[in-house]
């Protein structure tokens, strides 16, 4: 009897395991499957980069600008930076599935153009693995469940405006694709703000920069769609700016969303290390 019960308990030791093993073998498999893909889609985005007769940015074309934007400028680029066609970055850091849920940890790599407007984030927890975009004029967010398990697909206006968004307030990663042009102006609002309107796509979106003392970029605030039809206040922070190749970049941010005037924070992410060519997948 002993012995049966042994034997029952062992298969069901080892059928317990295969079965672990199976789900962990599977969800491997769905990661190196989604950062396949996430490889052959960032070399898709970038070749899409356009390459038109390349331009420098010089302090003259500053004139005109509100105060606080040209001391940011004038803080961030050298006089003579070439343009910056796009960013590779890796962050690490913490991201909330809901405002009212804990913090977890995540790791993610993220690839902007400047021109025409475009990015592919990608970042990865121990529960899941999300993808946000902007691509084509379009955005789009997907969440999979363990790397495997489909649990978020959205797309359409709500999320074109969104990835947009987040396209315009990351390009603090890319400086050069905030100055003044036919999409993007500036307008003032006081000595340590001024506001940035961007019209691309069929959309105009608007953005409130903030800007500290020394003219570095500290805060941007807008309103963003949560859900399906509420729009509410959205805030990006960033700091502890450091000169990497050249351009000085923030390597801390923080996203919240504003609820009943309360910040309710949601992700904050560390920069590891960020590069401006060559223009491909890590």
């Amino acid at each position: 009897m002993l012995f049966a019960s042994l034997m029952k308990t062992t298969t069901k030791v080892w059928l317990t395991a295969a079965t672990l093993g199976a789900a962990g073998a599977a969800v491997l498999v769905s990661r190196a499957l989604a950062a396949r893909q996430l490889r052959q889609d960032v070399r898709d985005l970038f070749a899409g980069v356009i390459d038109a007769a390349p331009r420098h940015y010089h302090e003259a074309q500053l004139i005109g600008l509100p105060a606080p934007v040209q001391r940011y400028f004038r803080r961030v680029l050298p006089d003579g930076q070439p343009y910056l066609r796009g960013v590779r970055l890796r962050h690490t850091g913490q991201f909330k599935t809901d405002l009212d849920k804990g913090w977890v940890d995540i790791a993610g790599e993220q690839y902007i153009m400047a021109d025409p407007p475009a990015f592919i984030w990608q970042g990865t927890s121990r529960q899941f693995t999300a993808r946000d975009e902007f691509v084509d004029g379009h955005g789009r967010l997907r969440v999979r469940l363990l790397g495997a398990v489909p649990i978020v697909d959205g797309t359409g206006p709500h999320f074109d405006q969104g990835e947009l968004l987040r396209w315009l307030s990351e390009c603090a990663f890319l400086p050069t694709a905030l100055l003044p042009s036919e999409r993007l102006q500036w307008s003032a609002i006081d000595e340590h703000s001024a506001r940035l309107t961007l019209t691309y796509g069929g959309q105009t979106l608007q953005y409130l920069f903030s800007f500290d003392h020394q003219g570095e970029l500290v805060q941007c605030e807008t309103q963003r769609y949560q859900g399906e039809n509420q729009l509410l206040p959205w805030r990006g922070r960033f700091s502890d700016y450091q000169q990497l190749h050249g351009v000085r970049v923030p390597t801390l941010l923080e996203g919240m969303w504003v609820l009943d005037g309360q910040e309710r924070p949601y992700a904050r992410f560390t920069v590891q290390e960020l590069h401006y060519e060559p223009l491909e997948p890590f």
